[in-house]
């Protein structure tokens, strides 16, 4: 079903239940394309959502550095497999200085091994990607690229850096000149004075505004463009139609298309059926069948977009709230199956000793280790810490418990936000586990694992953060 005047009352309803003050809802189906909206922009303002609205989509950036990354692939100026140290000669990459090592692929595929979330803000200048890139010679790694998938933004930073150096301008320039301005797109930003020319979204924690509108230029190929979401729509019907415009135009060949499309390492994710990486986009099966796509996630705003290649789908869902997740969990599965495609629930916990979770996991503390048998928790205990994020990990009355902690430049941005939280196991491995802070949300997958060097790591939200102690 793709009538507007549904998913405007679907929309308002399950946003109303989700706490999202207001978000847009994007579908290209059967060759037409369909918007709806609900609430408002910002509950300080009462300034009504509208489908023509902008709203940042955070990391579903990367897909369009990656995408002007695979037109100087094409343009023979760069190959995947090129260096950092070749491409950028005399920038140094890690402590190690490991340049010579991580090539564009592993930047563009998460395996740099880069401890990347890094939101060092270098200023409003024109170089203010060149100067990240130079501080990235401090910059931490957890594995040697190519060894493992550990979501990485600074890599997106470095690539966005590459596409610089080989045009000669910012690569917010070569945004513009190499695909807003050739799609059409009238509503595509990634500046904060741009949008306020819009009907722009400000974000929110639990129906509050935040306090800062938006991400550090210096972040912009990882994550500041800001969209309508029939702009995203557009840019998504690029990569159904091999590359070209719906004019006409060619911004991509086929073939670099489908190579974006294609696996190009596993990612370490229990809660989805072969989750893989491709080239900027995240893979997964649904019920047998192809499905790409991308989060994004700034202060307060989350985005997200699935789009199903042989069925000519694409959806897009933008809010402006922290909350958008559980929108995103209640809303799509009626959009996918409305158009015939079953959507995967998302994690929840196992039942402990035959018994089933309440809403809130409260029976997930009755006697699980014993059930199970995985007495072992004791070895997870201890601190685990990456970039950004440090989580607490400890054995309580027989159950995992964590504590998390934003940390690092990403805290001055989002504040330390700590969170406490259970963790329950999903499956009968003893490894893999969810946990919510708060009964309204949707369940999150932590899992524990081991680097290829024995080092101990739990994996969450994307990312690898190794045990320090």
């Amino acid at each position: 079903m793709t009538d507007a005047s549904h998913w405007n009352v679907r929309l308002t309803e399950l946003a109303a239940q989700s706490e999202v003050p207001g978000a847009v809802l994007g579908i290209w189906a059967d060759g037409a394309e369909t918007l709806a909206s609900s609430g408002v922009l910002s509950t300080a303002t009462g300034v009504e959502t509208t489908a023509d609205s902008v709203f940042q989509v955070g990391s579903i950036t990367k897909l369009w550095t990656v995408t002007m990354i695979m037109q100087l692939v094409e343009e023979r100026r760069l190959s995947l497999d090129t260096t950092i140290s070749d491409v950028l000669p005399g920038t140094r990459i890690g402590t190690a200085d490991i340049g010579g090592r991580i090539t564009v692929r592993h930047l563009l595929t998460h395996t740099s091994g880069l401890d990347g979330d890094l939101f060092t803000d270098t200023g409003r200048g024109d170089d203010c990607v060149r100067r990240y890139v130079d501080e990235l010679a401090a910059a931490a790694s957890v594995f040697a690229p190519g060894s493992a998938y550990s979501y990485c933004n600074s890599g997106f930073v470095l690539a966005g850096r590459v596409i610089e150096a080989l045009d000669g301008r910012p690569w917010e320039e070569s945004l513009r000149d190499r695909l807003i301005g050739p799609l059409g797109l009238t509503s595509t930003m990634t500046l904060p004075e741009e949008a306020i020319l819009r009907r722009a979204a400000t974000g929110h924690d639990h129906g509050e505004p935040v306090h800062i509108w938006g991400l550090p230029r210096s972040i912009g190929p990882a994550g500041t463009i800001t969209a309508s979401p029939h702009d995203l729509l557009a840019f998504s019907r690029l990569h159904l139609d091999g590359g070209i415009t719906a004019d006409g135009k060619s911004l991509l060949g086929p073939e670099s298309v489908a190579a974006m499309q294609r696996r190009q390492a596993v990612i370490p994710l229990f809660t989805e059926t072969d989750a893989a990486i491709g080239l900027g986009w995240r893979l997964a099966r649904w019920a047998g069948r192809l499905v790409i796509g991308h989060d994004g996630g700034t202060i307060g705003q989350t985005a997200f977009l699935r789009i199903v290649p042989d069925a000519r789908i694409a959806v897009c869902l933008l809010t402006n709230s922290y909350q958008g997740h559980a929108l995103y969990q209640s809303l799509l599965p009626e959009v996918f199956g409305s158009l015939g495609i079953p959507m995967p629930p998302g994690p929840v916990p196992m039942a402990a000793d035959g018994l089933g979770y309440d809403a809130a996991g409260h029976a997930g503390h009755v006697g699980y280790a014993d059930h199970a048998g995985h007495v072992g928790y004791a070895g997870y205990a201890g601190r685990y810490e990456r970039t950004a994020r440090r989580y607490d990990v400890s054995v309580a009355d027989g159950c995992l418990r964590a504590t998390a902690m934003t940390t690092g430049s990403l805290a001055t941005l989002t504040g330390p936000q700590p969170d406490e939280v259970m963790l329950l196991p999903a499956d009968d491995t003893g490894r893999n586990f969810v946990c919510r802070s708060r009964d309204a949300e949707p369940w999150t997958p932590v899992s524990f694992g081991e680097l290829g060097d024995g080092t101990r790591y739990l994996f969450a939200s994307g990312r690898i953060a190794p045990r320090v102690n």
